[in-house]
């Protein structure tokens, strides 16, 4: 009896405190403001959307503007480099031809083409030609040297998603801003479309594809390799629509890995016009240095040109 009356005597005396406030305090939180109303799709509208683009862009012929960041929280700083105009030609299924121009005179600063076998790259300021896989085997200490132009294709045109070797899922989320201005967490609600694909080592996540529910458009773009580790990181904005079909005017492309960073403004864009063989021709310049960038030999110092200018 004692012992229960000891009980209930700690329980009233927690319960007035509790009513002073002595045990707790109170504070604000910023609200979550919703941006706009949802819109709803099935997986299988979000999957034929994507196959659609991927059916209906054939070719791509590009007048742009191209800014470039390198760095990131691993090299404690990020270089921004001067804005400069391109164009970019595309081809299915594989090829690509980049042409960045320096500002004001307009001079060529780089030629890159690629296609399934590999690319090739014209720096004429440097007089050198390189050439290498389509994958990087030997990372350089410099970024942008990684760089291969199959990053640019894959964020520029959606894969469609194969029934023969991938499968996809959906989960709805949210993107979360905090508006400096307002001090308001704005949430975006959002589709992620998750697209995995049998490898030789088995199933695992290739990409996952996230449409907005504003719009049911992709704003962005996860790329993974088989090994499980985010690759590319793409987002999409301003989507226009050119011959019927809508295109993002603003692309961004972040590769974690290497920090670096491609803005991809769209200033003209032509879709499906015939290009030809020719528009992806690419020859080394007469007397410029062959550089295989793929080659163990390029990181000897001791390395010596040889007659027709290439590295040996």
């Amino acid at each position: 009896m004692v012992r229960r009356t000891h009980f209930w005597t700690a329980v009233v005396v927690l319960l007035a405190l509790l009513s002073t406030g002595c045990l707790f305090r109170s504070h604000h939180v910023p609200r979550r403001v919703v941006l706009a109303a949802a819109r709803s799709a099935t997986l299988q509208q979000l999957i034929e959307y994507v196959n659609n683009q991927s059916v209906q862009i054939k070719t791509l012929s590009a007048t742009v503007d191209i800014d470039t960041s390198v760095g990131g929280s691993k090299k404690g700083k990020v270089t921004d480099y001067k804005q400069i105009r391109g164009y970019i030609l595309v081809r299915k299924p594989e090829m690509l031809r980049m042409i960045g121009l320096f500002p004001v005179v307009r001079n060529r600063a780089f030629d890159m083409v690629s296609d399934a076998n590999g690319f090739k790259l014209s720096i004429p300021a440097k007089n050198k030609f390189i050439i290498g896989s389509p994958e990087v085997i030997h990372p350089s200490e410099n970024p942008l040297e990684n760089l291969r132009p199959q990053v640019i294709y894959d964020a520029l045109l959606l894969r469609a998603v194969d029934p023969q070797t991938e499968i996809a899922v959906i989960e709805q989320s949210a993107e979360i801003v905090n508006d400096v201005k307002t001090k308001k967490i704005e949430e975006s609600p959002t589709y992620v479309m998750d697209v995995l694909h049998q490898g030789e080592m088995g199933w695992y996540l290739s990409r996952k594809v996230i449409f907005s529910r504003t719009d049911l458009l992709p704003h962005r773009q996860l790329i993974y390799d088989a090994s499980g580790n985010m690759v590319t990181e793409a987002k999409y904005e301003f989507y226009k629509e050119f011959n019927g079909i809508q295109f993002p005017t603003d692309i961004d492309i972040w590769r974690p890995k290497e920090e670096y960073s491609i803005g991809i403004t769209v200033v003209k864009l032509t879709l499906n016009e015939n290009l030809n063989n020719d528009q992806f021709a690419l020859e080394q310049p007469p007397g410029a240095q062959l550089v295989r960038l793929d080659s163990n030999t390029n990181n000897n110092p001791k390395l010596t040109r040889g007659g027709d200018g290439e590295k040996k």
